[in-house]
């Protein structure tokens, strides 16, 4: 999908710690290090995915740009307008540009309300539209997202959890958003519908000209959907590359071992598994130096003692790593 060379969204330097101890006194005296100096650009248009294992830093990153918690440091850049400080009265109106799709299908819809009035419920907020403008709205998501008006007039628990995820994706789609961040969006549902609901997306993607900021722990997942993805560690960016040349040349040694556990469905087809020793560091510990130095096979006191700057090995893919390759 082809990029406009401005950036709908752009992530400068951001970082978010979160309490975790107290002192004597009540002070706080210990801090989990979520996100940590992560930066990156997503286009116009294109799906640009976040990957690495639970505890990464992922969700908080999409929650941070979401303005759903503040960021401690960095800017995070919405069409020209940096939104990373900006009260709480100047970020509601922005909720109806940048969307969510959640995990839980079941758990984002409030099982109390019927269908029709969860998907209306942000053209309440967010629009001037009458009660039938609303309603006749919702009854072309439905259609959209493969299913009838008639499902408009029952309760979430009376879906599967492939049709309450359809529900979501209508719900995010209401107020025509520009930008949908999807977390987890299939992890919760079996393989064949998870395939159905990436289709989903990629059809009302094109349909509705959306931009997607997607998160998964999946990388066969993520390769179905993305353009450009980045991949995290211990709240880090570790390496930034479009979709074909990340899965075809990975250069950072995390990303290397992450792809090497993917499983191939052809028996015959020999992997080389690239087997990461030692435990994940705490997040309340990060690391000196890279992040990753204490689990990589190639590390040196260089690795221990100095973080690694972003070099770019070829047009497009960054990677933050002393010895890329």
């Amino acid at each position: 999908m082809a990029a406009e060379n401005k950036p709908l969204l752009s992530v400068r330097n951001v970082s978010k710690q979160f309490p975790v101890g107290k002192s004597f006194f009540g002070r706080p005296n210990k801090w989990v290090h979520a996100v940590n100096n992560v930066s990156f650009d997503i286009y116009p248009g294109e799906t640009f995915s976040l990957v690495g294992e639970s505890g990464c830093g992922k969700s908080t990153t999409s929650r941070l740009i979401n303005r759903l918690i503040e960021p401690d440091e960095g800017e995070i850049i919405f069409e020209g307008k940096d939104i990373a400080h900006l009260p709480e009265k100047e970020v509601r109106p922005l909720r109806s540009e940048m969307q969510m799709v959640f995990q839980d299908p079941y758990g984002s819809l409030n099982p109390r309300m019927k269908v029709q009035d969860i998907i209306g419920e942000p053209m309440l907020i967010h629009t001037k539209m009458s009660p039938g403008e609303r309603l006749k709205r919702v009854h072309e998501l439905l259609g959209v997202v493969g299913l009838s008006p008639a499902h408009g007039e029952r309760y979430p628990h009376e879906f599967s959890g492939g049709q309450r995820q359809r529900i979501g994706i209508a719900r995010a789609l209401s107020v025509n958003p520009k930008l949908i961040m999807a977390d987890e969006p299939v992890s919760a549902l079996d393989v064949s519908i998870q395939a159905q609901v990436l289709n989903l997306l990629r059809d009302v993607q094109e349909e509705y000209n959306l931009t997607y900021l997607f998160i998964s722990h999946d990388l066969a997942v993520v390769e179905m959907i993305s353009d450009r993805i980045g991949v995290m560690y211990l709240g880090h960016i570790m390496e930034i590359a479009p979709n074909e040349e990340l899965y075809a040349d990975p250069q950072h040694p995390y990303t290397q071992a992450l792809l090497s556990a993917v499983p191939v469905a052809d028996p015959e087809i020999e992997k080389k598994h690239v087997l990461i020793e030692g435990d994940l560091p705490s997040p309340t510990n990060i690391p000196k130096g890279c992040p990753f130095h204490t689990r990589c096979p190639r590390a040196t006191d260089k690795c221990k003692g100095e973080v690694p700057p972003t070099k770019e090995v070829r047009p497009g893919h960054f990677v933050n790593c002393h010895f890329p390759g």
